[in-house]
């Protein structure tokens, strides 16, 4: 057996020749490569070197069926899909069923706003002229309706006016008609006064005697008189005597009643003075008594007559 060279250049290896020889330390700062033998050295095979192995994965579970398929990268959704998933299928609430009913009818007013408004498009193609033309117009009818206006407001209170003058004047008119149909005797009346009897046993009353009374009352302020059931007025006249007595034309027997309507205050006096109508009755034997009342109804009324030629000079 030969021997080997490095065993003999270091006696230190000699008795391990397994053993390699142990690299000195290097110096600081200064790295050295590791000194390697060479195989020609040791009389070694020299092989080349090999490629270095990944450690065994532990044992894995072995799966049965297809062969697995390698997953592609999923894309995201685009901005367009994720608001059509938004979008659809819709989920509406009730505020939103709200708004949108609001936004609807907003909308419908709109557009009705905008109908209108285009009817009067005609005018935003007219001319400055034409414009202060329809303005000067506008204010010529605004004028005149203000004057139409004012009249037909006039012409109201004249009627109006007219109207209760009218009303005043029917009214006046039919109080002074009823006034002149007491005086005339063509209308009943009552109210107070007083009520004349005179008695004629003797049968020595004569119609001026009568007639004497009848002035006596007027002058005192008698208003309607009525005599047994004649009605006497200013036109009224009486004749006969005792039995014979007439008050226009009608025959009237004693007692002669006087229904006299008036102020009792002063009718019964004005028959009571000294050589009045009481006294002058007394001295033909005939009686006369006075009755003082607060309602005597005179009712004998006497037909109205128009009269033939008088006519009234008011128009």
């Amino acid at each position: 057996m030969s021997e080997n060279p490095q065993n003999s250049e270091n006696p230190q290896n000699s008795g391990n020749p397994e053993r390699p020889e142990k690299p000195e330390a290097p110096e600081a700062g200064k790295p050295e490569a590791p000194e390697t033998s060479k195989p020609e050295q040791r009389g070694e095979e020299v092989r080349p070197p090999e490629a270095p192995q990944a450690p065994e994965a532990p044992d894995a579970p072995v799966v049965t069926g297809p062969p697995a398929v390698a997953a592609s990268p999923v894309a995201e959704p685009s901005g367009r899909r994720r608001l059509a998933s938004a979008l659809w299928p819709p989920r509406v609430t009730r505020a939103q069923l709200v708004v949108a009913l609001l936004l609807f009818v907003l909308g419908l007013g709109l557009a009705i706003q905008v109908s209108s408004t285009s009817e009067n498009s005609a005018l935003r193609g007219a001319r400055q002229e034409d414009l202060v033309r329809i303005l000067d117009e506008l204010d010529d009818r605004t004028q005149r309706l203000e004057d139409e206006k004012a009249r037909l407001e006039k012409q109201r209170s004249e009627l109006e006016s007219s109207s209760d003058q009218a009303e005043e004047a029917r009214r006046q008119t039919q109080e002074k008609e009823r006034q002149l149909g007491i005086l005339a005797g063509t209308v009943a009346a009552e109210g107070p006064g007083i009520t004349l009897t005179v008695g004629d046993p003797a049968g020595a009353v004569e119609s001026d005697m009568l007639l004497d009374a009848i002035q006596e009352l007027r002058a005192a302020g008698a208003e309607a008189i009525q005599v047994n059931g004649v009605r006497v007025v200013a036109d009224s006249y009486f004749t006969g005597s005792g039995e014979d007595m007439r008050i226009d034309g009608t025959k009237v027997a004693a007692p002669y009643v006087f229904k006299v309507i008036g102020k009792p205050e002063d009718l019964e006096p004005a028959l009571n003075i000294p050589g009045g109508v009481v006294q002058t009755l007394e001295k033909e034997q005939a009686t006369a008594t006075v009755e003082r009342s607060a309602k005597i109804v005179v009712d004998a009324l006497r037909p109205a007559k128009r009269p033939d030629y008088a006519q009234s000079s008011s128009q």
